[in-house]
């Protein structure tokens, strides 16, 4: 509801100096500097153990400014890897099977290329040859059964590798890490404080690089494109003003109307455009919710021809 209000009244001041400039104030239209604004929360659950950060200071990227509690999750890594080793015994056990059902179907092969060589010379009997032939067929399909439950124990293997897999990102992102450069502009958390994934944690820009929104009317519309360098002025002191070279880097697709409660019957069916221009600020000259003007190109050119 307030950055509704805030809106409204930013739309309304921008169409106040719209009037003005009519009248020869030599401004086209007015507005508030902001800033690239990033929310950084929290991505796991847990307690936070340590949280460094305070307002206004200035944060490089990479720094690390948190940690949430990972106890849990190193208990759960320390049982999954005792089922690992349960999985990897299993699988040993497996192949020490496999070893010596082998090794008892090399000596029922052997014993039946005896039987079939003497069966040739009538030295033994039909009975003899099945009796062994049914031993090797046995004893292959009982290989073949210890192939296919290293297959299950291994697809087990990889469910536990993906969980651990799992966990280790989970702790990794329990790290909390400053993603970019920039100034903390508030602090939404509290070191030991109970946190969610989603959980609003500290919020940073790069004043640097400030914006200017401002509102423009329709008229004024045609006379503004995306990449046009424009002149801001604003307050430096309280009888000085400074001025600056900025960039229109964005102008909104759609119109949009001042508010029904504020405005008079003839200035409802007013429409705006809002309108973003960059502007570098690495001396710290602009701050935000600090008010602003602009002139475009176009008029800047007409006042200085005169």
């Amino acid at each position: 509801m307030v950055m509704e209000l805030k809106k409204w009244v930013l739309i309304l001041l921008g169409l106040m100096t719209t009037i003005a400039c009519s009248n020869g104030n030599g401004s086209d239209a007015f507005g508030q500097f902001e800033a690239d604004e990033v929310i950084i929360s929290a991505e796991t659950n847990g307690r936070l153990i340590s949280f460094s950060i305070d307002e206004g200071e200035t944060v490089e990227a990479g720094t690390r400014v948190g940690t949430v509690d990972t106890t849990n999750l190193h208990l759960q890594k320390l049982e999954l890897r005792a089922s690992i080793e349960f999985v990897r015994s299993n699988i040993s056990k497996l192949d020490a099977q496999k070893g010596v059902l082998q090794s008892q179907l090399g000596t029922a092969q052997k014993e039946l290329n005896r039987l079939k060589a003497l069966m040739q010379n009538n030295a033994a009997t039909q009975q003899q040859f099945d009796t062994a032939e049914g031993r090797v067929t046995t004893l292959q399909k009982q290989i073949d059964a210890i192939e296919v439950d290293k297959q299950s124990v291994g697809t087990e293997l990889n469910r536990i590798d993906a969980k651990m897999a799992q966990i280790n990102n989970t702790i990794d992102r329990a790290t909390i890490v400053n993603p970019i450069d920039g100034t903390v502009l508030n602090t939404f958390a509290e070191e030991y404080e109970f946190v969610a994934p989603g959980k609003p944690l500290y919020s940073i820009a790069n004043l640097e690089e400030m914006i200017l929104r401002v509102y423009i009317s329709g008229a004024q519309l045609p006379q503004v494109r995306i990449g046009d360098q424009v002149q801001v002025v604003f307050d430096q002191d309280e009888t000085t003003n400074q001025q600056v070279s900025g960039l229109v880097s964005w102008i909104a697709s759609e119109a949009e109307f001042t508010p029904r409660m504020i405005q008079t019957k003839e200035e409802r069916v007013t429409q705006v455009y809002a309108v973003k221009i960059r502007i570098e600020n690495r001396e710290g000259l602009m701050k935000i919710g600090m008010p602003g003007e602009v002139i475009f190109s176009t008029a800047a050119d007409e006042i200085n021809s005169n």
